[in-house]
C-alpha cells in the first residue's frame, strides 16, 4: 500500500487570490505533491490550503511554499480576525495511509530545519511535534499572537523558539509546526453582529472550559458580512460530532434571540464525520463532494499516478 501524508499550511492572507494561487503554484511544483482543497476568508484574512504528498516529497513541498509566503505576504500588515504567529501561521503534518505519527513527527522536525536555514524564520513545534510538554496545544504556543511574541521573544526565556534566533523576522514573523491527526474545522455563521454572543456560546462549547470533548472554539468578528462566527476545531471526531456542537450552537444561540445563518468546512472532512448527520441539516453552505477527504485521496492517488511519483 503507499504512503501518504497531509500537510495543511495557514496562511496569513485571504484578501489577495493571486498570492495565493502563486503559494499553490509553489506546492504544485514538486512533481510528487498534490493541492486538493484551498480554503479562503476574507475577514479571517487566512488561506489554508490542503495537501498530500508521499513522505519522499511533502518536505521539500512544505519547505517551498513556507520560503514562497515568506516573500509575498509581510506579516507588518497583515489586519485579520484570526489569531496567528506569522505569514505562514501553522504548518502541520497528518498521517494519512501506511505512515505512523512517529514517521511524521520526523518530517516536521526536518521541515522545521529546513525553514530556519532557508528562510530565517524562527521555529515552534506542537501537537505530537512538541520538544516541551507544555507546547503541546497549538493555543498555549500562539497566546497572544505575534504581537506578543515580538514583545517577549528576546527576553522571556518561555517564548524562546525551539529552532532559530530569539528573534522574529522581519517580513515573515515566526512559524509553528506540528504532527497530529486528522481535524475537521466546523464554523457557524450566526444572524448577529454582538461578537459577545458568539464569544459567550465559544465558551460553552470549548473542551477545556468543561464543554464538548476535544472541541476547541473561538468567538469571530465576520465584519465583511456584518455577522459573527463561531469557530470551532474538532480534533477527535469520533468522540465529539459535529451535529452535537451545531445543537448547542442553535440552543445557545435562540436563548439570546439569535439564529444560525449557515455553516462552513474549512479544509477537508472525513466521511466518517457525516454519518451523525447531512450536510444539509449542519446548513453547511460549501459542501461539495470535493470536500469530502476519501474522494480526494482517489483523486490524488489517480494524479500521483499519471506523475509517477508514487514511491
Amino acid at each position: 500500500m503507499e504512503r501518504l501524508v497531509e500537510c495543511v499550511p495557514n496562511f496569513s492572507e485571504g484578501r489577495e487570490f493571486e498570492i495565493v494561487d502563486r503559494l499553490v503554484s509553489a506546492i504544485e511544483s514538486v512533481g510528487g505533491a498534490v493541492v486538493l482543497n484551498v480554503h479562503t476568508d476574507a475577514d479571517h484574512n487566512r488561506s489554508v490550503i490542503t495537501f498530500v504528498a508521499s513522505p519522499k516529497f511533502v518536505v521539500e513541498a512544505a519547505v517551498r511554499v513556507v520560503v514562497r509566503a515568506a516573500k509575498l505576504i509581510d506579516i507588518r500588515a497583515h489586519k485579520g480576525e484570526h489569531p496567528r504567529f506569522g505569514a505562514t501561521d501553522v504548518l502541520p503534518f497528518v498521517p494519512l495511509q501506511n505512515i505512523s505519527m512517529d514517521e511524521c513527527v520526523k518530517l516536521a522536525h526536518e521541515a522545521g530545519e529546513r525553514i530556519w536555514r532557508e528562510a530565517k524564520i524562527p521555529v515552534y513545534f506542537y501537537e505530537r511535534a512538541a520538544l516541551r510538554p507544555e507546547r503541546a496545544r497549538l493555543e498555549t504556543v500562539r497566546r497572544g499572537g505575534l504581537e506578543a511574541l515580538r514583545s517577549e521573544i528576546e527576553t522571556n526565556p518561555l517564548r524562546a523558539p525551539d529552532i532559530g534566533e530569539r528573534k522574529i523576522h522581519e517580513t515573515a514573523g515566526a512559524i509553528i509546526i506540528g504532527a497530529r491527526s486528522l481535524l475537521i474545522a466546523f464554523n457557524i455563521n450566526l444572524r448577529t453582529n454582538d461578537i459577545e454572543i458568539a464569544r459567550r456560546i465559544a465558551r460553552v462549547l470549548r473542551a477545556s472550559n468543561g464543554g464538548l470533548p476535544d472541541v476547541k472554539a473561538l468567538g469571530i468578528n465576520l465584519q465583511e458580512r456584518g455577522i459573527v462566527q463561531v469557530s470551532m476545531n474538532f480534533v477527535n471526531y469520533e468522540r465529539t460530532n459535529l451535529h452535537q456542537a451545531f445543537e448547542i450552537v442553535q440552543r445557545e444561540a435562540a436563548q439570546c434571540g439569535v439564529e444560525i445563518a449557515g455553516s462552513e468546512i474549512v479544509g477537508l472532512i472525513p466521511q466518517a464525520a457525516l454519518e451523525s448527520a447531512t450536510a444539509h441539516s449542519l446548513q453547511i453552505e460549501n459542501f461539495s463532494p470535493n470536500l469530502v477527504l476519501e474522494d480526494r485521496i482517489k483523486f490524488a492517488f489517480e494524479k500521483l499516478k499519471q506523475k509517477n511519483e508514487l514511491r
